[in-house]
């Protein structure tokens, strides 16, 4: 196949062009790299099957060759206001690419009657009442908070993709992405694993805003992408989580990462920081199991070696 990533050369995106191209199938990125590095596809440039295509989804996409699959994944999504890639930074353009980007590339899957994934979030469930989440559940969102510009964007998206798939019988696959982790992120991203382990690998004590009993469920990158490509040869229409259920709160999550970097400096304390920050998160992946097969594989202490390995080496390239 030949497939159309947006958003490919950020941490997501970068991993779905590795697989994608390890599968035998050719990549075409579009990105404007506003949230997201070219180094995370440097390796794949002198590839015959890889093409880069600097450019904002919100822009009209002209991709005069037919691709088979359109994959959605250009979008801010970090809720940092401290990192220069948060969408608390940068609302306008995290609604454009919710919206216009969304438009644009249901646009080219139309065109070449391609098949469309849309990277969704666990944020459409907002600061949820359900415990855990499915896909049933409708979410508890402000739509004019500090965060609405990220969950609104995505609620939206889903929407329209809906509405080609129903109008216009588009082949479309919604993912619902729960709290992802691994090599790649940005060191500045401003969520919780970069903090953290960026922290514990300069000796300092991991700060925690809140009491730490609000709880989060973090899947490792290889997973992900083995559940979303799953999804993609599915036949299912319906938005799927794909996330690992296994639930933990952010002060044992902090303690986690002190042991595995060797981090003496303990955890601090700090006010509650960012607006509508769920208390809690966790999916309900029976959809997965059930259809796809699938549940993740790699556990939180494997796959946090192998990030904090990788912070390492970059923060060593660093300094």
């Amino acid at each position: 196949m030949r497939i159309l990533i947006t958003g490919g050369a950020g941490f997501i995106g970068s991993h779905l062009c590795d697989r994608l191209l390890a599968d035998g199938h050719s990549v075409v990125v579009l990105d404007n790299l506003i949230t997201s590095s070219i180094n995370n596809v440097a390796h794949l440039t002198d590839s015959n099957m890889f093409r880069f295509i600097n450019q904002n989804v919100a822009d009209y996409i002209d991709l005069p060759e037919p691709v088979e699959a359109v994959m959605h994944f250009a979008s801010p999504a970090s809720p940092s206001q401290t990192a220069p890639n948060g969408y608390l930074q940068l609302p306008i353009q995290t609604l454009k690419a919710g919206a216009l980007g969304t438009l644009n590339a249901l646009g080219v899957a139309k065109r070449y009657d391609a098949l469309f994934v849309l990277a969704s979030t666990s944020e459409v469930y907002g600061d949820p009442l359900v415990h855990p989440q499915d896909e049933d559940y409708w979410g508890n969102v402000d739509p004019v908070g500090l965060r609405s510009v990220y969950d609104e964007a995505k609620r939206f998206a889903e929407a329209l993709t809906m509405a080609y798939n129903r109008t216009h019988g588009v082949k479309t696959r919604i993912v619902r992405i729960f709290n992802t982790y691994g090599p790649r992120m940005a060191l500045d991203d401003g969520r919780v694993v970069p903090n953290f382990i960026c922290q514990a690998l300069k000796g300092k004590p991991l700060t925690i805003y809140g009491d730490g009993l609000q709880t989060r469920s973090f899947c490792y990158i290889d997973d992900l992408t083995d559940g979303i490509l799953r999804l993609m040869s599915s036949g299912i229409t319906k938005p799927t989580n794909i996330g690992n259920p296994h639930e933990i709160t952010i002060l044992r999550f902090a303690d986690t990462i002190n042991g595995l970097a060797d981090n003496t400096a303990g955890t601090i304390l700090e006010d509650k920081r960012t607006e509508g920050d769920p208390q809690q998160r966790k999916p309900d992946i029976s959809r997965a199991k059930k259809l796809l097969n699938w549940t993740p594989q790699v556990t939180l202490e494997e796959g946090l070696t192998r990030t904090i390995s990788y912070f390492r080496s970059k923060l060593a390239y660093r300094d």
